[in-house]
Order: C-alpha cells, then structure tokens, then sequence
C-alpha cells in the first residue's frame, strides 16, 4: 500500500481489546498507541498476553503500528532529574515498542531549558541518546523518530534544517528517523498550504537527513496559520492548511510507503471521517 492511513488509539482497556477495535471502528491502515501515561513517568509493564494479542492482529491484519512517548521527555534539559527520568521513559517505550512489535518509537525533539544554548542541550542529548540507540540492535528493534516541535520556547527541533544538527549530533545512527507532524511543521513556518510549500519542505527534509529516515507522518491540520507556533490541531480539511496539501504529500514520491497517523479532536466518528478524508486523497 503507498500510504496506509490510520490515526492514534486509546488502548485502556488493553492494546488488543481496545487498540485493535477502535483502529477497525475508524478504517485505520495503521496505528499508534501510548505504552504509558503521556503526561507522567510511570514505566507500566504491560500485559503479556495482550501484548500477543496486539502483535497477532497488527499481523493478521496488516497494521503497521507505532509508539508515542511521553510528552515530558526533554534530552535537552538542564534539570538533572528531568534528563535522568528521560532516559528512563524512554527505555521503556521502546522496550514496550518491542514487546508489541511496533515498527517506531516517536519522541518529541525537546528543549533547551534553563537558558542554555540549543549547542550545550544537543550535546547533552547526544550523550544521553546515543546509548539508547545503540541498544537497537536487533533488525526488528523499532526505530526511534525524532518529531519536530511547533517551535514553542527553546526548540532544539523545529523547522525541518534543524533536524540538520540534531542527525549529526545522534551520528545519524541507522536506527534514526523522523515523524513529520504537519501541524508543528506549518506552525513552525513551513507554509504547506503555499505553492510548492509541501514539496519544498520534503525536500528538505531529505536533504538534511537523507533518504529513507522519513518513517511516519502524523496528519493533523492546524487551528492557527502558518509560523504561529501554537500546536493546536484541527480536523483534516477544518483549519488553515486544508485538504490540497495533504493530497500533494500523498502523492510525494518522498512520502512513497510512509504511513500517515491523525491526531485530530473529536471522538469515533470525527476520526473515521478525516481517515476516510485522507484515503480519498490518496485514492485520487
């Protein structure tokens, strides 16, 4: 499939039980899931069977599945506390990544917090990082994709050239990726809804990665215009980006077998649609 397309799913009630029904309820391709509390540091570890469960249908059904890590993980602050509990939450969600077979682990790319220079955080996020990178060493590990912010703050990450520093600070480790969240990108001033905005900004992107790190887009429109920095998201077609621009990603060659998550508002059926929205784009 050129695009599978699905959207993030609640899982309380158990991955399998519920992850897999909502991801049928609302068409998903594809899926991703919280292995742990977004807003918190508990590291849970999980239901076996479910687990097996989980992985037995994303088999059976052709899902390509995903993780997202807690929101709290910051490699570039300058609270040791912060940076120790980092490492740790991250651990765990791509150990969880393994358990169930998913095929990436998306972490937000942080800030550079206390005053300190974006160069002093990378660095630190480098020595933090590239042990847990290095530990992906069996093929099916999951990869871990850096997704850039909206530009919120101190940024270490958010127009698509400051991916640039943050690939030569992980030494472009084979397991490194990268999660393209329309939203934050149009945010952080990447207009995708002006002429040629979204082949450009894939150019780039490949430019200061290089081939084949663009592993997963999550397709969320925006409530505020482009180079607001405000990470508000809003149902495909019902913000400032509109529907053309997604079209045009699906039909990128660079975006060729990247499968697209929504993390748009609403419940069930609000989710059902701008999936359907986007399958009908990809199908012309």
């Amino acid at each position: 499939m050129r695009n599978p397309i699905g959207g993030h799913v609640p899982v309380a009630g158990g991955l399998a039980a519920t992850g897999i029904s909502y991801a049928a309820d609302i068409g998903a391709e594809a899926l991703q899931v919280f292995v742990a509390n977004p807003r918190g540091w508990a590291t849970p570890t999980g239901n076996a069977d479910q687990d097996a469960a989980f992985r037995t249908a994303c088999a059976e059904r052709g899902l390509p599945a995903f993780v997202h890590a807690p929101y709290l993980i910051n490699f570039g602050s300058h609270t040791e506390e912060t940076a120790t509990r980092s490492v740790l939450s991250l651990r765990h969600s791509l150990r969880r990544g393994r358990d169930i077979g998913a095929l990436g682990v998306v972490v937000h790319t942080g800030s550079a917090t206390g005053g300190r220079s974006r160069r002093t955080a990378l660095a630190q996020a480098r020595e933090l990082m590239m042990p847990l990178l290095d530990e992906l060493s069996d093929e099916d590990d999951p990869w871990l994709l850096l997704e850039p912010t909206a530009g919120q703050g101190a940024s270490l990450c958010s127009q698509v050239h400051e991916l640039g520093p943050y690939f030569e600070a992980l030494e472009h480790h084979p397991k490194l990726g990268v999660c393209l969240d329309t939203c934050h990108v149009f945010a952080a001033g990447h207009d995708l809804a002006a002429p040629g905005g979204v082949a450009r900004t894939l150019d780039e992107l490949v430019s200061v990665a290089g081939p084949g790190r663009l592993r997963l887009i999550h397709a969320n429109d925006s409530k505020d215009v482009a180079g607001a920095h405000k990470d508000r998201h809003a149902n495909i077609g019902g913000g400032h980006i509109g529907t053309a621009p997604f079209a045009e990603l699906l039909a990128h060659p660079l975006t060729e077998g990247v499968p697209l998550v929504i993390e748009t508002p609403g419940r069930k059926e609000g989710h059902a649609a701008d999936v359907e929205l986007l399958k009908k784009l990809r199908n012309g």
